[in-house]
């Protein structure tokens, strides 16, 4: 909303209105409102919620420490959906198709999440939502999102091209000016094509409606929108697996929505694609939120985020990959400045690693044993290191520094040089294997989530 008041302001020539026209103004902003409404709406809600007496119910898992939660308000997601709403329609440009999309996505996951919570704390009924009810709302928001990004014709990708590239069907010319750069002439095109490229080499492209021999451009769907359902329902409950430790999803969250966000602004800022705006202001805003939660939310939390909260902030990373498809020219940026170029509907799937392995080696655990995936245990990744002797602020520092080990190098090898992302990835990888080789004097009293 505040977008188009300072437009119209700036056609006023309003000093110092022009600023919202720049994402790193907006980012910044949204940043700063979503945590503060984190916090302090935050601590109504805890107030609110301890005054009603709503709490979790635990689920006994024979682990330590469980017992002390019993009655520690849940529902925090009705923070994270505030913080995040609240900013993006102040910020953001609300006719733009990405933000509409992810808006839509956002209030659907929420509304399933907040279901899920509800069933837990007034039906008194620990299981809450059926696991298969989750996955249909899961897959609901994954056809919105790829039906939307597919088909509508607001959804372009700008591709460069030679000086005599011949259009063709649906393909319309940026400019007709052509552009010289370091003595190579172009022009740039727009496509409705899902074109992206392959991850680390220049020059390759990858098509989803070339794959399938799709040469009209009409059953390319068949293809791309399961994949945008498979991600949202990995990313969403990879996000929600970590939600078992104080502090521990947020935490997560907010350095894999740090990783995502330096790839998206440097494409939307320093490469001027236009379509990496909107998700790097929604990354920013799940920065803050992530950081505002967790006062509430770490060791010993007064808030949990529940379901309602941590698939709704895996959502939002999801999305915002997503609809940076097809939006990368692998011939648009030279390769000694972009080093590899990363496919975006895999960035997600690598800045949030370690949920993710957490949550398949979970599924094939419970299956193995003859249980349904959605059961519960205690043989997460958290659970493991907790029972070689750490605390659980301790462990929650440890689960964060191999998040950043993972997403970091990833995220700047888009680029940098190969060798400076892995130079990262050694001096990140050796700090992170040392801190948790160092085991505290006292070991005594563990407890564990």
């Amino acid at each position: 909303m505040l977008y188009y008041l300072f437009s119209w302001l700036d056609q006023l020539n309003v000093p110092g209105a022009g600023l919202f026209h720049y994402i790193s103004f907006r980012a910044a902003l949204a940043l700063i409102f979503s945590l503060i409404v984190s916090v302090i709406i935050g601590k109504r809600i805890i107030n609110k919620l301890r005054k009603q007496q709503i709490g979790e119910t635990v689920r006994d898992l024979g682990l330590a420490g469980q017992i002390e939660k019993s009655g520690t308000p849940t529902m925090g997601g009705l923070i994270i959906l505030a913080a995040i709403l609240v900013p993006t329609l102040l910020f953001a440009k609300l006719h733009n198709i990405y933000v509409i999309t992810m808006l839509v996505a956002t209030i659907w996951l929420g509304a399933i999440g907040f279901l899920d919570d509800y069933i837990k704390v007034f039906k008194k009924n620990k299981e809450g939502l059926k696991g298969t009810f989750k996955v249909i709302g899961q897959i609901g928001v994954g056809l919105i999102v790829g039906s939307i990004l597919y088909f509508s014709d607001d959804v372009v990708v700008h591709k460069r091209v030679d000086a005599d590239y011949k259009l063709q069907a649906d393909e319309t010319y940026v400019t007709h000016e052509h552009v010289q750069s370091e003595g190579e002439t172009y022009k740039w095109i727009k496509t409705d094509d899902m074109t992206t490229t392959i991850p680390f080499f220049k020059g390759n492209e990858f098509n989803y409606n070339w794959l399938i021999g799709d040469v009209n451009k009409s059953y390319g769907w068949l293809l791309f929108i399961p994949i945008v359902i498979f991600i949202v329902i990995a990313v969403s409950n990879g996000a929600n697996m970590t939600d078992g430790l104080d502090g521990l999803a947020a935490g997560i969250v907010a350095i894999s929505g740090a990783a995502f966000f330096a790839f998206a602004y440097l494409l939307a800022v320093i490469y001027g694609f236009s379509r990496a705006g909107s998700p790097s202001l929604i990354t920013a805003i799940i920065i803050g939120v992530c950081i505002g939660f967790l006062p509430h939310n770490a060791y010993p939390a007064r808030i949990f985020m529940g379901d309602s909260g941590s698939m709704l902030l895996g959502l939002l990373l999801a999305a915002s990959a997503i609809t940076l498809t097809g939006q990368i020219d692998p011939n648009a940026i030279s390769a000694e400045n972009l080093g590899p170029t990363l496919l975006p509907l895999a960035l997600p799937l690598a800045v949030l690693a370690l949920p993710l392995i957490d949550l398949f080696s979970a599924i094939i655990r419970r299956v193995r044993a003859g249980k349904s995936p959605f059961a519960s245990d205690k043989e997460h990744i958290h659970h493991r290191i907790m029972r070689s002797g750490n605390s659980q602020a301790r462990t929650a520092l440890i689960m964060y520094f191999w998040t950043a080990t993972i997403a970091f190098p990833v995220s700047i090898s888009a680029f940098t040089p190969l060798w400076v992302a892995g130079l990262v990835f050694a001096i990140l990888l050796a700090f992170t294997i040392t801190f948790q080789r160092r085991r505290p004097e006292l070991k005594k009293k563990v407890i564990t989530a």
